[in-house]
């Protein structure tokens, strides 16, 4: 259906205010310094606030692509997004954002450039996306495909830089089903156990394990290898009813901005390097023919 004819078209294309480059420029600065400070702000929130600390994890398992600071940003914005898609790629999927619905502010890379002392850098602009609860859609798809619970512990296990060994139950700690040995580099697990109790532990040991193979030692490395395991269980459909991170280790309690972000980034790439691991097992299997089709 047409609502203007094509003289009135001509007449609001004339009404368009003239590109006034400065004023852009200027836009986009105000808009990445109210970005920063958004970060800022929050990062210093997250050492005495374990709930909000376990809402960017949550964000963490569900967008691992994202960086730690678009992971700060969506915490202050969408804490429950849960497909986030630019304007335009909603527009091209046939469908629209609510009325009144204000963009979500995220970073993404730009243009390289050189610093004056020749040294290159990326710059980063901010660009605005929709999470799903946004638009006219009467339903979210959940991204998590949660897939069967001893295929999920093989891809675990298949490229984990330690070995693994069956235990009984009297060689491990009271109540655990996996533990990981640093001096032997190796993980014991209790055979048997059930599915999601022996991924969440095997999760935990594995990123030890991780850790020590970077040999990383520093204070907050148990925060670090249970947050990971935490990722790695929200981003694959297991139970989390056992974290419980109402009460932050006296680790990260005194830390600053730049140290927390610092934890977060160490948490993202062990468990996204864990993730990696586990999709080339499943990659590995999907070039396997089936016996059908192998006939």
């Amino acid at each position: 259906m047409t609502y203007f004819d094509e003289t009135n078209a001509v007449e609001e294309t004339n009404d368009l205010p003239p590109f006034n480059r400065e004023e852009w420029i200027r836009q986009k600065r105000a808009e990445r310094e109210q970005a920063y400070q958004m970060i800022s702000e929050q990062a210093e929130l997250l050492p005495g606030d374990g709930e909000r600390f376990k809402s960017c994890l949550d964000l963490m398992g569900r967008f691992g692509q994202l960086s730690v600071n678009n992971i700060l940003l969506l915490e202050c914005q969408k804490p429950d997004a849960k497909d986030l898609r630019g304007f335009d790629t909603w527009k091209d999927q046939k469908v629209s954002i609510k009325k009144g619905e204000t963009g979500i502010m995220l970073f993404e890379a730009g243009k390289q450039y050189t610093r004056r002392d020749g040294t290159t850098a990326t710059a980063y602009n901010v660009k605005r996306v929709f999470d799903v609860s946004q638009t006219d859609l009467p339903f979210a798809v959940s991204p998590i495909v949660r897939r069967d619970g001893h295929m999920l512990i093989r891809a675990l296990v298949k490229y984990a830089p330690c070995r693994f060994e069956g235990a009984e139950a009297s060689k491990l700690p009271r109540g655990r089903v996996a533990v990981y040995d640093q001096a032997a580099n190796t993980v014991l697990a209790l055979p048997g156990a059930g599915d999601d109790d022996l991924f969440r532990e095997m999760a935990l040991a594995v990123a030890y394990a991780h850790l020590s193979k970077s040999e990383y030692n520093g204070p907050a490395k148990d925060t670090i290898a249970v947050c990971a395991a935490y990722v790695l269980c929200v981003r694959n459909g297991i139970d989390t009813a056992d974290f419980d991170f109402s009460k932050q280790p006296e680790t990260l309690k005194d830390m600053d901005e730049t140290q927390i972000k610092a934890v977060l980034a160490k948490i993202r790439l062990v468990a996204n390097t864990i993730s990696q691991d586990m999709e080339k097992h499943f990659e590995k299997l999907k070039e396997v023919p089936s016996r059908d089709d192998a006939r």
